[in-house]
């Protein structure tokens, strides 16, 4: 096993302490009794006691979490169908529009995507607030599912699937008896990557949000 050299080892520390410092003095400075964050005043809990007080910050949150619990549902349903349909059915009309259209959002900047989100609803005439947020969220994380998904049925047995079939088992049936039940982990885990990435997001939420529905 080769052995690092003293410069890997020195990267890898100012790497990791690049990403991860800020966060973990942020944490500390979390309990700072001063209202200023450059100055230390003490140890104290006082913000987390009138965080539960401030009702348009809890508000918020409470709206986020509809946002992604109601967008990650939509967008795992979306697209594990997405996946099947993308996996399943090699040839058809239009698959070559039908993938990019599901994989566009990946490689989009988020500005473009809230920026046409934002258009596409005021052209349709719909009020913004926490429809179209949700909206919006589901456009830009189904595609996330889909990836997730699809790569778990490429090493799917299909051969699960026809002794059922042979049996008398409706395609239906197959599906939420073998096939479901199989690819339910990649579901899981695709739902709480669309999840994750609903309550990250800010950008696409900004321009599709309206009054009533601060994030």
């Amino acid at each position: 096993m080769a052995k690092w050299s003293r410069f890997n080892i020195v990267s890898v520390v100012l790497g990791f302490g690049f990403l991860y410092l800020p966060i973990v003095l942020l944490v500390i400075f979390s309990f700072n009794e001063s209202k200023l964050v450059t100055v230390w005043a003490g140890f104290s809990t006082r913000w987390y006691g009138q965080l539960w007080h401030n009702q348009g910050l809890l508000d918020a949150a409470w709206v986020t979490i509809r946002v992604a619990l109601l967008s990650a549902t939509c967008a795992t349903v979306l697209g594990t169908l997405a996946a099947l349909a993308l996996v399943r059915y090699t040839r058809f009309r239009g698959r070559v529009l039908f993938s990019g259209m599901v994989y566009a959002p990946l490689v989009m900047p988020e500005v473009i995507t809230g920026l046409s989100l934002l258009l596409l609803f005021v052209a349709i005439g719909l009020d913004r607030g926490f429809w179209t947020i949700t909206l919006a969220h589901i456009t830009f994380t189904m595609c996330f599912v889909a990836v997730v998904v699809q790569s778990r049925l490429l090493s799917f047995d299909q051969s699960i699937e026809e002794a059922a079939l042979d049996l008398g088992a409706t395609p239906v049936r197959t599906f939420f008896a073998i096939t479901l039940p199989v690819i339910a982990p990649a579901v899981f885990s695709g739902w709480v990557l669309a999840f994750t990435l609903s309550l990250d997001d800010l950008v696409i939420s900004s321009f599709t949000t309206g009054p009533g529905a601060t994030t």
